[in-house]
């Protein structure tokens, strides 16, 4: 569950980065501010409209905080890696990159 694999099985296209550190930061970012809009907010909402407790509010955003991202783990890395080719296509392989940041930017 955690594992994401080196490469596409049906195209071969490199998911995992070896010597770029840091490349999957924005996957992390992108998985906090899901978690972050998508269950943090109606919980915190809820519980200013009063539909649940305080405690209860309290209860599931400390549980959500740390299950909701675990979850995203592997969507997260291939959403980041999407808008990076959306905006960078000139890096993917098939257009005659090598699919790395700096190597492909003089293009």
């Amino acid at each position: 569950m955690f594992q994401v694999n080196k490469e596409c099985p049906n195209c071969g296209l490199k998911i995992e980065r070896d010597n770029d550190e840091g490349f999957f930061l924005g996957s992390m970012s992108l998985n906090y501010g899901v978690t972050i809009v998508a269950f943090l907010v109606p919980v915190m909402l809820l519980a200013w409209k009063e539909v649940i407790g305080t405690t209860t509010a309290i209860v599931l955003a400390g549980i959500g905080a740390v299950i909701v991202p675990a979850l995203l783990y592997r969507p997260s890395r291939s959403w980041w890696l999407m808008n990076y080719y959306i905006f960078l296509p000139h890096h993917l392989p098939a257009n005659g990159g090598t699919g790395r940041a700096g190597q492909d930017n003089n293009r």
